[in-house]
């Protein structure tokens, strides 16, 4: 089972995706359950995520194609390093985004076009899709709020425009053919213990 929560920053999504892990667990006791994110849980992932997303360079910065290139090749470490053998072991993998962030910040929001975006990531992620993907709801000017880290992440510190193109190409992905059945949305704007119970009941109907 590998489950991906997606959202923009300042969901929820990251905590809640390592509270999920430790959920199921418990649940499943006998059953290996690991955490990812992308980018990122290998060192040569790690690396690309601050190069894409904490680096600054002088007078340049970078192209939305290069953007989609390094998401999509720390995508392909991750998955073929960590994911997918976690996966043939029968182990459950819970990660904190997916290949979908690529098609809403890089499709969507910076513009680049489906058919660009997918074609990039077609080789990464060969085909290694969630079976579970949990839509952390919430409007933007409340995840923007929450927001904390834009020393470390270049996106938080784009404006609520950026935030609502983006949250127009995750509402997209919904209805991509290859990906149906599979989405879940989760309101977000509870309290913790809310969104959580929330995202436990939905997880355990579907495993």
């Amino acid at each position: 089972m590998y489950i991906v929560f997606e959202w923009i920053v300042g969901s929820g999504k990251s905590t809640q995706s390592k509270n999920l892990v430790e959920f199921l667990k418990k649940e499943f006791p006998n059953k290996e359950v690991i955490h990812v994110r992308e980018p990122g849980s290998t060192p040569i992932s790690e690396d690309i995520r601050y190069l894409c997303q904490g680096k600054e360079w002088e007078n340049e910065s970078m192209h939305p194609l290069t953007n989609a290139y390094l998401y999509a090749s720390a995508r392909a470490q991750t998955l073929h390093t960590v994911v997918a053998p976690a996966l043939s072991a029968g182990k459950i993998v819970v990660s904190d985004r997916s290949f979908l962030s690529s098609l809403a910040y890089q499709w969507e929001a910076q513009g680049l076009g489906f058919d660009t975006v997918l074609d990039v990531n077609k080789s990464a992620i060969q085909w290694v899709l969630p079976d579970i993907v949990l839509y952390m709801d919430i409007p933007v000017d409340i995840a923007l709020a929450r927001t904390f880290d834009a020393v470390w992440d270049k996106w938080e510190k784009m404006g609520k425009d950026f935030f609502e193109k983006i949250v127009v190409g995750y509402r997209k992905s919904w209805n991509l053919d290859f990906l149906k059945n599979r989405f879940i949305s989760i309101d977000a704007t509870g309290t913790r213990e809310e969104i959580f119970a929330s995202i436990c009941n939905h997880v355990l109907n579907h495993i």
